[in-house]
């Protein structure tokens, strides 16, 4: 990825924090020359080792599954807050432009299976189920509705080698138009805007 000096993260912490509160991924890999690509939820494992990797599953229909494989590096794209910048905002004339925060992720795939396969996918309802008034547990389900879930499936975990992120935020910017972003950003009413808007009030506070 792309990532001029002034767009990268300052803090690693904040790229792992980002991929948990944002966890819908794409998954590239590749297999024989052809590329393949899935849209999934991916929830960040740090092991006791202090290492990271990050957990998923496909459906068991789904080719990409033949492309993990412990030797080969796969990609998985975070990439949920994003906003339009009009160039109106600035006290000058300039160009529009587009604010984002994107994290790459890159590592061999392995498949897992069995107590480690239904303790990830756990792990992932837990995560998303928190805070719900009437929330979902994987112990709701019959053990054969689940051994039947199980069998649809293929698990998989990333071990995380290397990653790479960008925070565009309008870092080139003067504070008054820094701020200027900001304020239109909250006002659109729509959540990419104002999420893009926080991390631009967290970057320059």
């Amino acid at each position: 990825m792309y990532v001029p000096s002034i767009h990268n993260a300052n803090d690693p912490s904040d790229v792992y924090d980002y991929i948990r509160a944002n966890g819908f991924a794409t998954l590239v890999s590749e297999h024989e020359g052809k590329q393949m690509a899935t849209h999934l939820p991916l929830m960040l494992n740090q092991d006791k080792h202090g290492d990271y990797n990050l957990l998923g599953h496909i459906a068991v229909a789904n080719e990409q599954k033949v492309s993990f494989d412990e030797q080969k590096e796969v990609l998985a794209i975070f990439m949920e807050q994003h906003a339009y910048v009009s160039s109106s905002w600035y006290n000058h004339v300039n160009v529009p432009t587009w604010n984002y925060v994107a994290v790459h992720a890159y590592g061999p795939a392995s498949i897992i299976s069995g107590k480690d396969l239904y303790s990830a996918m756990s792990q992932l309802v837990d995560q998303y189920e928190d805070g719900r008034p009437a929330r979902f547990n994987m112990t709701d389900m019959s053990e054969e509705m689940m051994k039947a879930h199980l069998k649809g499936v293929v698990g998989f975990s990333i071990k995380i080698e290397r990653i790479e992120s960008s925070y565009k935020l309008s870092q080139n910017r003067k504070d008054e138009d820094y701020k200027n972003v900001i304020d239109q950003l909250d006002k659109t009413g729509d959540k990419g805007s104002q999420d893009i808007a926080q991390q631009m009030k967290k970057l320059r506070s």
